[in-house]
């Protein structure tokens, strides 16, 4: 068994803030014997208001930032999967990128693996809320593996990827043991679609998924659905932090699952090409 923490956040617009939070919960989880700690999407910094945030993200302090998540994973000798946090891409856009930083150091020299989101929130619901990532963000254009972690090989996306079937398809044929979706869920979009969505792609993939989310209502005005989960590759729910508060979970993976559930099911062997 490897044991987990997925940090369920309410992540406001100060980033020091942010990080305290983050900070804390990499000392519990290492203190309660997790090898890895999973944080949500825009855990550093959550604010739709783009002239406000634009200063920090624009800032030395963004760059400054990624170098202390490094130093607080190697201080508690613990993995940090940070979700993802803004960063500058270009001189018209940023990125919205996620990390994995190793609890042993940078590893090869190169620093975190990094990955930009690829699919970008650009919907309008009939609740009224309306999002439009595009304007900010650049997307991705490329899968990423963190190969060799404490739970195998991951597939990092970032929550609206969810929606996208043939991007958990490239992350299963690259055999993936576990896949994260760090999010922040609309609360309409996650009623409906949260738990159902991720439990089919832990079993398209068959894979572990691990969603760390956001959950509550944030200074920025905007309200997220929680439910942080960790689903094993047979599509079942080991672990719901529910959409009430914000938290530390734990969760042991057993990692011997997936070869069970691929040597039942061999879907991912199976795969046939298929064309117009």
């Amino acid at each position: 068994m490897t044991k987990i923490a997925v940090l369920q956040m309410t992540s406001g617009i100060d980033p020091e803030v942010n990080f305290e939070r983050i900070r804390a919960a990499a000392n519990d989880a290492a203190e309660g014997g997790a090898e890895v700690l999973f944080t949500p999407e825009m855990s550093v910094l959550l604010d739709r208001n783009r002239k406000r945030a634009a200063p920090w993200i624009e800032s030395v302090s963004a760059d400054d930032m990624i170098a202390r998540l490094q130093a607080l994973a190697a201080e508690n000798q613990i993995d940090i999967a940070l979700g993802s946090m803004p960063i500058t891409y270009d001189a018209a856009h940023w990125a919205n990128r996620s990390f994995y930083f190793s609890g042993s150091g940078d590893g090869d020299g190169k620093g975190p693996i990094s990955y930009d989101k690829i699919h970008m929130f650009d919907v309008a619901l009939s609740s009224g809320e309306s999002w439009r990532e595009s304007a900010a963000y650049h997307p991705g254009d490329r899968i990423v593996v963190a190969r060799d972690t404490p739970l195998g090989d991951m597939g990092l996306t970032i929550c609206y990827d969810l929606r996208f079937p043939a991007l958990f398809d490239a992350l299963g044929q690259e055999r993936c043991d576990v896949i994260a979706v760090p999010a922040a869920f609309t609360v309409p979009t996650g009623k409906a679609h949260w738990h159902v969505m991720l439990r089919a792609r832990a079993i398209e993939a068959s894979a572990y998924i691990v969603a760390a989310a956001q959950v509550g209502t944030h200074e920025d005005g905007r309200s997220t659905y929680g439910h942080s989960l960790v689903i094993d590759p047979w599509g079942e729910v080991l672990l719901d932090m529910g959409g009430e508060e914000a938290g530390l979970g734990f969760c042991d993976v057993d990692l011997s699952r997936i070869a069970e559930v691929r040597a039942q099911l061999p879907s991912l062997y199976n795969r046939r090409k298929i064309t117009n």
